[in-house]
């Protein structure tokens, strides 16, 4: 992948549709609580991931920074995490779809996301291309995920200028989109900022891949420093869009699965000429899904294999398909762990909640990992301290302190409906649960076989 390819795979990772409407939950205040997210939480993470990158441009990313810095457990602990968050989160993203398709259908395709025979048939068609595409490796995925990070660029340029579209048509719609307010501060409110905080994640991804990047160690930082601009202005215009439309129906509430659809249909309408631009932008918004899920898909895919080349879990995850050297095994694997989680996140359980639920837990499960990453400048490995400027630890602290808050706000429901008890035990106990299973994991693999030493390279991919 060149630079080119890791811009836009940047862009098609951080910027989730869902997040404008989660973000517009917050009404007139979204401009100063994304300030605040990028100040608290982008800002320390792209400093963390341009340092880390160029210190250890190695296949793996943070699991092999976690690794170096502070030794098998931890680094096995990070991968551990970032596998569960990227598998819930395929399985949140493809969650998506059918919400989306109904949109793009009409009326009459409404049922559509609570009919379980057609949401599975649907999502089994999907996995089964990610499958494929994931075998086949990056020599195709690469492509499908430029396409996909353009496709989001043009949808978000419809929803920027949606605003403008209705004003034109005599809408007298309120839209300032660069306005300092302060959000509410009820326990609902509070928990759509813990969200909106954690929103922009998603940079140190693709370090995962670094050793399938043409100069990993300075394009991926390049990456970072091109694409963070546009990912500030894309959520902020973006959300300002959802929430001056949906002023114009305060009745109507928004659609946290499918925000995007659902404010260029009051923008666009569902019928005339019009409504065709609203369609293409939900067309492309399913590229934009297929192309995020792929590409959290192939990540997921590579954890294995990096963790496999260390010794910490069987040589089995390490073999190559033998045309297209991509893990195979370890693909099967996460196809399989993903149909049963969508299986058990559609199991009697209305659409909202599940998707709050899975969307809440991955969200967990990748603050752990954050956490670790984060922890690296101050208290890892001590030469690496040293080698790193030193307001690196100091800007890291301050990611330290926002994830903690992160997780325990992402343990209560921003779905009205649902029991805040209730909902935070699920959350906590099945990030605990799964953290737990990969404890034991690691331990009964640390005391049957002789772990590689953490200073061992993993092999490269160039």
């Amino acid at each position: 992948m060149g630079l080119r390819d890791l811009v836009l795979a940047q862009i098609l990772t951080v910027v989730g549709s869902s997040w404008v409407g989660i973000a517009a939950g917050v009404g007139r205040a979204q401009f100063g609580v994304w300030l605040l997210a990028f100040a608290c939480f982008y800002a320390p993470m792209a400093v963390a991931v341009y340092y880390l990158n160029t210190a250890m441009p190695l296949e793996g990313g943070l699991y092999v920074w976690a690794r170096r810095s502070f030794g098998d457990a931890v680094g096995f602990m990070t991968a551990w995490n970032i596998w569960a968050y990227a598998l819930s989160s395929i399985a949140t993203i493809l969650y998506q779809i059918p919400s989306e398709l109904s949109y793009l259908l009409g009326p009459r395709a409404a049922m559509l996301p609570n009919d379980p025979l057609l949401v599975d048939a649907v999502l089994a068609l999907v996995l089964a291309l990610l499958t494929g595409t994931a075998i086949r490796g990056l020599a195709l995925g690469k492509w499908i995920h430029n396409a996909s990070g353009a496709a989001v660029l043009v949808v978000f340029a419809l929803l920027i200028v949606a605003p403008l579209w209705s004003r034109w048509h005599g809408a007298h719609l309120a839209y300032a989109p660069f306005v300092l307010r302060r959000p509410p501060t009820d326990p609902r409110s509070l928990s759509l900022v813990g969200q909106v905080l954690f929103a922009a994640a998603g940079l140190e991804y693709i370090a995962i891949m670094a050793g399938e990047t043409r100069g990993a160690e300075r394009a991926i930082g390049r990456s970072v420093v091109i694409a963070s601009p546009i990912i500030l202005l894309m959520f902020v215009l973006g959300t300002a869009s959802v929430v001056s439309l949906h002023g114009l129906h305060p009745r109507t509430a928004i659609n946290y699965i499918a925000p995007i659809p659902q404010t260029l249909t009051l923008a666009f309408g569902q019928r005339g000429p019009a409504a065709l631009i609203g369609k293409v932008a939900i067309l492309l918004l399913q590229i934009r899904i297929l192309g995020a899920a792929s590409f959290l898909y192939t990540g997921a895919t590579r954890l294995p294999m990096t963790a496999g080349w260390d010794h910490l879990i069987p040589a089995w995850f390490v073999r190559l398909h033998p045309r297209y050297q991509t893990p195979v095994n370890s693909i099967l694997l996460t196809s399989a762990v993903i149909v049963a989680m969508l299986l058990l996140g559609t199991a009697g359980v209305h659409a909202a909640v599940a998707f709050g639920l899975l969307n809440d837990a991955s969200s967990e499960f990748y603050a752990l990992a954050y956490l670790a990453m984060f922890l690296i400048p101050i208290a890892g490995d001590r030469a690496l301290r040293r080698s790193l400027p030193r307001g690196v630890a100091w800007i890291c602290g301050v990611g330290v302190l926002t994830i903690l808050f992160i997780f325990a706000l992402n343990a209560y429901p921003f779905v009205g409906e649902v029991r805040p008890g209730i909902f935070a035990a699920k959350v906590l106990g099945t990030t605990a649960l799964v953290n737990a299973i990969g404890w034991s994991y690691y331990r009964s693999r640390a005391s049957g076989v002789s772990l590689a030493s953490p200073a061992q390279s993993s092999p490269s991919r160039d």
